[in-house]
């Protein structure tokens, strides 16, 4: 269900051939590599390394340059590459929700044709975007479908320049990034690959070190989406807590069936559990935290700490979807130009 932002033209599919063989994931503070296997059957993490970025190597921003040390990134690409084996040449780009702007965008009649509707939608979020968006990677997928065949659609922009300039430092380390994505969609597609359906909506709370993602699920759509920056754990409770509110008063919602905690331990352990505590007392619903479950095992369970799965959740996301369109299960229509 994710909303890809990639360099291909228009209504290619990567994936014609094979799923990539690892997944990089970027972040301001450090890159994760992890590579997926399969083994009796079922889907394993067969390696995974991070290595840490001085600051101010990367700047994960929508509206500026990201890449500052383009060296020290593709240098660290490349350590982590280094240790997976056999070491991967293709790979799918996990960047951070901060380097794009994500809407949602609902038509009440939907055009037949795709190129049609593509134009619509770019002439749609044109409005909002903070540059032109000629210079925009436009990415969408079709979310939620209402009552009298009006849809939603989930439209990703981010400024082309940007996006290749984190391509560019894989290449640098002898990797094709074929396919770019943002964290918190692939942390909604490994929840959804470890749980396939939940009773109800639920919510996904994404907060990394220096930002916070919600997200509505409803079935396999995402329903609302917010990014903002985020001080501290109690101002993410107040957001947490505002947008129950909302679910409730324009989303028709009843409460959340569950509440996913992910990327917390970033902040460190006291912040995560504070978090914890504050967001299941705010919504009396339990926050669990993003693991695996049974979508997928780590081969060295004694490493599997809350850490390990905040560090590899997204990249380990875009592997699992990725793999299993791979191998023929359904994916929906996506367009990135």
């Amino acid at each position: 269900m994710t909303t890809l932002v990639r360099t291909r033209s228009p209504f290619t599919r990567w994936l014609a051939s094979r799923p990539p063989g690892a997944a990089v994931e970027i972040t301001p503070a450090r890159v994760t590599a992890v590579s997926v296997a399969q083994e009796g059957g079922a889907h394993v993490v067969a390696g995974h390394a991070s290595a840490g970025l001085a600051p101010g190597a990367v700047d994960a921003a929508l509206n500026a340059r990201n890449v500052h040390d383009a060296a020290a990134l593709s240098g660290a690409i490349a350590g982590v590459l280094d240790r997976l084996s056999p070491r991967p040449k293709r790979v799918g780009l996990v960047l951070p929700d901060t380097v794009a702007k994500v809407s949602l965008v609902r038509f009440e009649k939907v055009p037949a044709r795709v190129q049609d509707l593509d134009q619509l939608i770019r002439w749609q979020v044109r409005k909002a975007a903070p540059f032109r968006i000629e210079d925009a990677q436009v990415a969408w997928v079709p979310g939620h479908a209402f009552a009298q065949g009006s849809r939603e659609f989930v439209v990703t922009i981010a400024r082309r320049d940007v996006i290749e300039s984190y391509e560019k430092a894989c290449a640098a380390a002898g990797a094709y990034a074929g396919i770019v994505d943002i964290a918190s969609f692939n942390l909604i597609n490994l929840m959804l690959a470890a749980r396939e359906s939940s009773p109800g909506d639920w919510l996904l709370v994404h907060a990394a070190a220096d930002y916070a993602t919600l997200a509505v699920v409803r079935g396999g759509d995402v329903i609302f989406f917010r990014n903002r920056t985020t001080a501290d754990e109690g101002d993410l409770a107040d957001l947490v807590h505002q947008t129950t509110m909302y679910h409730e008063d324009r989303l028709g919602g009843g409460g959340f069936s569950r509440i996913v905690l992910a990327g917390a331990t970033a902040r460190g352990t006291e912040q995560a559990e504070e978090l914890r505590r504050q967001l299941e007392a705010r919504t009396g619903t339990r926050a669990e935290p993003a693991e695996f479950g049974p979508a997928i095992a780590l081969r060295d369970r004694t490493s599997a700490s809350a850490d390990l799965h905040d560090t590899i959740a997204p990249a380990v996301g875009m592997l699992l979807r990725e793999r299993m369109i791979g191998r023929g299960a359904p994916d929906r229509e996506r367009v990135a130009s």
